[in-house]
């Protein structure tokens, strides 16, 4: 699609003339069969991980764990790319500026590709380093030293899916990386499966299956965005003139992107350094910490997806000049999503045992991390609250409170607290959790109340 015929269909922007609650809805739903299909990736290659051989299985869940930070970062260092690009595309899109928004997507795609060789070159050499700063030790930091090394190749492609995807958002268009996505959870399913267990002429890889059918998965769905992309969506379309670097869009995405960038260093260090105190438990508590925080990934399901709805109606809502409606959207993104949190929260606090018996067949395991993880459940509203007015905020461009916010409840509130319960009150696996429980409420009532405030709406970007 030519960029006249963007400008042509989208001169009545539905997004900042449509009812309120069903735009907000209808924009969230395929963002959430996207989140969907991501996380079933990682969900699937901790279930490969537990049903493994015996002699294996523990380090093999722990080994996958510690990947799943390290993809984490990950995102969070592409999110300098991605954050940018949205708040940039939805608010040029939002006034009508619709070269000015191909402009950004491409010298984006320049930029995810750096950010992830970047990425590549930093974790090859420091593998064995990382794993041991995450307390892996013996076997299980073999396998994780050669699962990092592994996955940072296709973590490369990874980037270029993030920050496309974040560009067709920026736009309104949420079908398109969900399909892809999609395509992404078939393939590692496929490959992981095959290479894990072996299938005609190829051979049995088993725990190394796991990671090599992910990077197969990653690579994959970075071509296909790449190929989408080349074609034109909505607009947006490869222009071999503006892949590039420098300019004034470079340093816009860089200076809205950079905060967010921070806060996930500054959220990642913080984790790191709570994964090593849970690691001091015993490796079934660390194995039951790595189960619980997959699922726990439940929640985030729904939040990343009206998150991602409310930040494109904040950001074109701004750009059209409707303020009040970019407001209210925050807000009613924030309302259906808390919706779902409800149904979470029943399902963790009485389902937790059934939950770790399907994930693991360690009996000591299932006993360590049920009733912690029933607890966790009760903390599963205020961490979604947390993240859909946060991805409100950086959708207007402000990037800093959330940063700030993640630094204060991290360590003066997460570490401070697991440290004392785990350690001086002797309370194992739960007195961690505690900390980390403190920490979502905390996250929730800052982040609400600094939405609320409405000071974010004069922020320039």
């Amino acid at each position: 699609m030519s960029l006249a015929v963007a400008v042509s269909e989208t001169r009545s922007n539905p997004l900042v003339t449509g009812p309120l609650r069903r735009t907000v809805f209808f924009l969230a739903l395929p963002v959430l069969g996207e989140q969907l299909l991501n996380f079933l990736v990682g969900f699937f290659d901790v279930w490969l991980s537990g049903h493994l051989p015996a002699d294996i299985r523990t380090d093999a869940t722990a080994a996958v764990g510690v990947a799943a930070y390290s993809g984490w970062l990950a995102t969070l260092i592409f999110s300098l790319v991605a954050t940018g690009t949205t708040a940039l595309i939805s608010r040029a899109w939002g006034a009508g500026e619709f070269p000015e928004a191909n402009r950004i997507a491409n010298r984006s795609v320049v930029l995810s590709v750096m950010m992830g060789l970047l990425f590549l070159i930093l974790v090859v050499p420091s593998a064995r380093l990382m794993v041991y700063c995450m307390g892996l030790e013996g076997h299980a930091a073999d396998i994780g030293e050669r699962f990092l090394r592994l996955d940072a190749i296709g973590l490369v492609f990874a980037s270029i899916s993030l920050v496309i995807a974040a560009a067709f958002r920026g736009c309104g268009d949420m079908r398109t990386p969900m399909f892809i996505f999609g395509v992404v959870n078939i393939l590692n399913v496929i490959f992981s499966t095959t290479l894990v267990y072996g299938l005609g002429p190829v051979p049995v890889l088993g725990v190394d299956g796991i990671v090599l059918g992910t990077v197969i998965a990653r690579v994959s769905g970075g071509l296909i965005f790449l190929g989408c992309l080349w074609h034109g969506v909505k607009g947006l379309t490869l222009d071999s003139r503006e892949l590039r670097l420098g300019g004034e869009i470079i340093h816009r995405i860089l200076r809205i992107g950079a905060p967010a960038a921070a806060e996930g260093i500054v959220m990642w260090i913080g984790h790191v350094i709570f994964l090593r105190m849970v690691s001091g438990l015993g490796s079934a508590a660390f194995a039951a910490h790595i189960i619980g925080i997959r699922v726990e990934a439940l929640t985030y399901l729904p939040a990343v997806a009206w998150g991602a709805a409310a930040a494109t109606m904040v950001g074109q809502s701004l750009g059209a000049g409707q303020p009040e409606r970019a407001y209210r959207a925050g807000h009613e993104a924030a309302l259906q999503c808390a919706l779902f949190g409800v149904a979470i929260t029943l399902w963790f606090t009485l389902g937790a045992e059934g939950i770790y018996a399907m994930m693991h067949q360690d009996e000591l395991v299932r006993k360590t991390g049920s009733f912690p993880f029933q607890i966790v459940g009760l903390f599963q509203i205020p961490l979604i609250l947390s993240i859909v007015y946060c991805s409100s905020l950086r959708g207007a461009g402000d990037t800093v409170f959330p940063l700030v916010s993640a630094f204060i409840t991290t360590y003066l509130v997460r570490l401070p607290i697991a440290w004392y319960c785990a350690e001086k009150l002797n309370m194992g696996l739960m007195g961690a959790w505690m900390g980390m429980n403190i920490d979502m409420l905390m996250r929730g009532v800052f982040a609400t109340w600094w939405f609320t405030s409405r000071r974010w709406l004069k922020t320039r970007i």
